[in-house]
């Protein structure tokens, strides 16, 4: 009988290193604490817009390698779709000036010679000014590596940094800020086409994974909360859910892919970030303006970007703590006017929904990234994984991915040995 690696959460990471252990023909148990496998990148019916809708609109690059063969894995890359070229528009909603970056399609930033496809009025010495941040170390911020004003800031280094950070760019790691911009502008446009999940989240990332996983004799279990783990000298020897109690052989492996809370509650000492930012995500039914754009990005009022699907506009706006008390219908008044303006449309409220993630990525401070734990731990089957553990990049669906591939690469190790 093949080992069995058991892995604990079925979000992005957890998933990756499932389908990666059952690539290599172990055997797989999957528990998910809820109801619904995906974690934070999930899909739902809602009610409220008719339409289903993901928990957050997450956005991958063209060149997100992890994400993308995981998705060759389970048979759904071509369900990543955008545009053939990077290709981004932005509006300033308080001048009404718009624009467009055209990074291209090679390997190497060349758009940053050619006027007409940078950032209107920045010249080649303020994208020069960017690069200290390209070798940041672990404690500096960015705000004390780069200019964090002028043109170029406002209309492209901030919004790309805030989406990503998910707090106020100056105050972020300048470490973390430097591996998004080695992998996105540094990268040239061939690794900087946003892409989407057409039909959600769910459909493209998850579902047909646990599918996969299940015809291959894996076996899911949802709503299947881990409430203690046994340990015997240096091995984890027992999983607690309560009810059900299973025991662990020194030849099995187990894969941690839960919040950060929780796995620190689980293995009592372990080191995890402790301060969190918010996502504030907005969706209205209603049908985007011919030729809309797939992906805008808007500076000057309160959405940051702006996302166009059939029968449906959808707004995110990072570092959303400030917003997290405000009245839901005050609050979806004042992105909708932001979206008029962004869009060149106007109208009455449409049906909406507001989605306010309190936790939704923890702090990309230095001080915080310092506290991600690697993917090894005390005990030689116990393995890490998770977009909060140390990846090198922020919390993002790549860094999940890669993560989950960490831990099954380990957990292989240690069942080979």
């Amino acid at each position: 009988m093949p080992r069995i690696v058991h892995i604990m959460g079925a979000g992005i990471s957890g998933l990756s290193a499932a389908v990666q252990l059952s690539n290599a023909g172990l055997q797989v148990h999957v528990y998910e604490a809820t109801q619904q496998a995906g974690g934070r990148c999930r899909s739902f019916f809602d009610s409220a817009t008719n339409l289903t809708i993901d928990n957050g609109n997450h956005l991958v690059l063209s060149g997100n390698c992890y994400v993308r063969n995981y998705a060759r894995a389970i048979g759904t890359e071509s369900g990543l779709v955008g545009p053939s070229s990077a290709k981004f528009p932005f509006v300033d909603i308080s001048t009404g000036q718009r624009w467009q970056v055209d990074l291209g399609g090679g390997r190497l930033p060349t758009w940053v010679f050619d006027k007409a496809r940078r950032v209107p009025d920045t010249g080649l010495l303020d994208y020069l000014k960017l690069a200290p941040i390209l070798w940041a170390g672990a404690d500096e911020l960015v705000g004390n590596t780069i200019p964090c004003d002028g043109m170029l800031y406002r209309r492209l280094v901030q919004p790309l940094l805030l989406a990503a950070l998910n707090c106020d760019p100056p105050e972020g790691a300048a470490a973390l800020a430097g591996a998004i911009m080695r992998e996105t502008l540094l990268a040239g446009g061939e690794a900087c086409r946003p892409l989407v999940a057409r039909g959600g989240m769910s459909a493209v990332l998850v579902e047909p994974a646990v599918k996969l996983l299940e015809r291959r004799g894996a076996i899911v279990r949802l709503s299947h909360r881990l409430r203690n783990l046994g340990k015997s000298g240096e091995h984890i020897s027992g999983l607690d859910f309560g009810d059900d109690k299973i025991a662990i052989t020194p030849d099995d492996a187990v894969i941690l892919a839960v919040p950060p809370r929780a796995a620190a509650t689980l293995l009592p000492g372990l080191k995890t970030p402790t301060k969190f930012r918010a996502i504030v995500n907005a969706h209205f039914r209603f049908d985007p303006p011919r030729g809309a754009a797939p992906i805008l990005g808007v500076v000057g009022g309160l959405v940051e970007w702006l996302f166009a699907y059939p029968q449906r506009l959808s707004v995110t706006i990072s570092n959303g703590d400030r917003l997290l008390d405000i009245p839901r219908e005050e609050l979806v008044q004042a992105i909708w006017r932001d979206v008029c303006e962004a869009c060149r449309i106007s109208g009455e409220l449409p049906r909406w929904q507001i989605v306010r993630e309190r936790r939704a990525t923890f702090e990309a401070t230095p001080e915080q990234n310092a506290l991600r734990p690697g993917t090894v731990t005390g005990c030689k089957n116990l393995f890490l994984a998770g977009d909060w553990t140390a990846t090198g990049l922020p919390a993002t669906i790549e860094g999940a991915v890669r993560s989950g591939h960490r831990a099954a690469d380990l957990a292989l190790s240690e069942t080979n040995t």
